[in-house]
């Protein structure tokens, strides 16, 4: 049994831990929420790294045999230095679900929904330069919508008007696969595919719009690399650089939601 260490900027990367826990629920599990510093899709390359680091470091000391890092935003500030930092331990991070949208798009244009930080990034960079010669990319920035999930607003008017103000343009820009390239998005699933659906019907049901969570993937590549740990009790810890509330809430919404 193998200690798996968690991070995020906040509540967000429990939508990998959710998938972590349907495809290897015997492990032990710490999530760390870096809530004090949350988001991080504002904040410089240097100041993520820097936290990435230190919290790298905490779940190491706390027993953690692989690390990973469940937000879109410090992968791309963060990894490669960690794996240069941290030699003996394996990590895992978000990588941009652009590959799959590009294939399955029936309009030729896919759609991204991240943090700024995510799309400045060079690993999405790099993604998006393999694939738009072949489809159109459409990008927007979802802002409110970590503060939304932080505050524990999955559903209801409020959700809808701030999601459907970063959705819409990809809509109408004929996006047909969105990718969600932020780990708190997943939270907000059920109010993007309804703000999709109405599109939809109002297109006469002419397109079919799917939204694309890699959790399910860094789930699948965690199990890969997941060492022989240390004999532990499973369970899940929760930890947070400031207030729990928001994370417990989150952990509560997913049991619910499993």
């Amino acid at each position: 049994m193998a200690t798996v260490g968690i991070f995020d900027s906040g509540s967000g990367g429990l939508s990998v831990l959710k998938e972590l826990l349907k495809l290897l629920p015997r492990e032990r599990y710490i999530y760390y929420s870096d809530s004090a510093n949350c988001p991080y899709g504002d904040k410089s390359p240097e100041f993520v790294r820097r936290r990435a680091s230190d919290i790298t470091r905490l779940l190491l000391d706390k027993g953690a045999d692989i690390i990973v890092v469940a937000c879109n935003t410090a992968t791309a500030a963060a990894i490669s230095a960690l794996r240069d930092e941290f030699r003996d331990t394996p990590f895992v991070g978000m990588e941009p679900a652009v590959k799959p949208a590009a294939l399955g798009t029936r309009t030729g244009v896919i759609g991204v929904l991240a943090t700024a930080g995510t799309l400045k990034g060079s690993l999405y960079l790099d993604t998006k330069s393999r694939f738009q010669d072949n489809v159109r990319i459409v990008e927007r920035v979802g802002r409110g919508f970590v503060e939304l999930v932080e505050n524990g607003t999955f559903s209801g008017p409020e959700a809808e008007r701030v999601c459907k103000a970063s959705l819409q343009p990809l809509l109408d820009e004929g996006a047909d696969r969105i990718v969600l390239g932020c780990t708190h998005y997943p939270f907000l699933l059920p109010v993007l595919e309804k703000i999709a659906s109405e599109h939809c019907i109002s297109l006469n049901g002419s397109r079919e719009v799917q939204f694309i969570d890699p959790a399910p993937a860094v789930a699948r590549r965690t199990a890969l690399l997941l060492p022989a740990g240390k004999t532990a009790a499973g369970g899940v810890e929760l930890l947070s650089s400031g207030s729990t509330e928001a994370l417990e809430r989150s952990f509560s919404f997913i049991n619910i939601n499993k």
